[in-house]
């Protein structure tokens, strides 16, 4: 693996999986006698709170229950 001429490396796809490492995951470098270790960044906003604060106050209002149920089910 290189680091290419911006400094960036690529993360393995088998280990963003096994540590759960998602696109815009906050990671931490540390300094080792011996090297680097790279941890993920102690929780702040977790990705759904951060959607949540997003969407907060842009639902329509005037829609039913019935009526959402209906636009993310189908017609049934």
């Amino acid at each position: 693996m290189k680091i290419t001429t911006k400094g960036q490396v690529t993360i393995p796809q088998h280990l963003r999986e096994r540590y759960g490492l998602q696109p815009k995951t906050e990671v931490e470098f540390r300094a080792l006698k011996d090297g680097i270790k790279i941890l993920q960044a102690k929780a702040g906003k977790s990705r759904g709170r951060e959607l949540l604060e997003h969407m907060r106050g842009r639902a329509r209002k005037g829609i039913t229950t019935k009526e959402l149920m209906k636009m993310t089910r189908g017609k049934r």
